[in-house]
């Protein structure tokens, strides 16, 4: 009788810890998607210097994730630690990024490859099913719609391709080139519309959904090709300020 009446209070110890490890884990990721996207669209100008308790604040949520976050960053060379002077937004170098545009190319086009090799049904119908709304919206969906479709297209490439390595080699890469486009799309002097790149976006899921590799991996070059011409006009006319705030604007208003 003593020993079955010690059994379940065993269970019960053993299993209580694991939904409060599933909530931590949950919210790091969270607090590292909520700086993310205010680096890509810049609330969180590159070139800012801020604390840990400034990103508290402007998240909500607590030291720990916060902290997490930012190590998480750090590692993606988009924060910069700056000992006692807290911590640094990454200024954006396009000279830089231009060389990381090439590391990209070359690992986009291995994982395309392999998303067209490995898709199975359900990747395929979602990457048809993303391609279909592109299509239907081409020429009024919003940059931050645009934004959210693309996120999408990334992890259900990454899912297919199905190789846990690429996905922590090209996050940070996705969003360095999502803060590059939107700085583009939204600051230049002559606003650019998404349809080229929307695009380029419909046939790379159309060869990755008809498991034609060769194919896909043309289209990835050809997305990359588009967003290198950017470069060559963000350097000829984006005020410098945009991509490094505590440069002095050329022009005040």
């Amino acid at each position: 009788m003593a020993r079955s009446a010690i059994q379940p209070r065993q269970a019960e110890v053993e299993e209580a810890p694991a939904p409060k490890r599933r909530n931590r884990v949950n919210l790091f990721e969270l607090a590292y998607e909520r700086i993310e996207a205010m680096l890509i669209t810049c609330e969180l100008p590159p070139g800012r210097f801020l604390s840990l308790q400034d990103l508290q604040d402007m998240t909500g949520y607590g030291r720990t994730p916060v902290h997490h976050a930012v190590n998480r960053l750090a590692a993606d060379t988009l924060i910069t630690v700056r000992p006692r002077h807290g911590l640094q937004v990454a200024p954006i170098d396009l000279a830089r990024e231009r060389v990381l545009l090439r590391l990209r190319r070359d690992l986009e086009r291995f994982v395309i490859g392999l998303a067209a090799e490995r898709a199975g049904p359900s990747h395929r119908n979602q990457l048809l099913h993303i391609e279909r709304l592109l299509r239907e919206r081409r020429d009024s969906l919003s940059l931050a719609e645009f934004n959210t479709l693309d996120r999408r297209i990334d992890e259900t490439v990454l899912s297919a391709a199905a190789e846990p390595f690429l996905q922590h080699t090209l996050r940070p890469l996705h969003t360095i080139f999502r803060r590059i486009g939107f700085i583009y799309h939204s600051a230049m002097p002559q606003r650019v519309g998404l349809a080229v790149s929307i695009d380029h976006h419909i046939a790379v899921l159309n060869a990755i959904a008809a498991r034609l590799a060769d194919d896909a991996a043309a289209a990835s070059d050809a997305l990359i090709g588009f967003v290198d011409g950017m470069f060559d006009e963000m350097e000829a006319v984006i005020d410098p300020s945009m991509l490094d705030c505590g440069v002095e604007p050329l022009l005040k208003t």
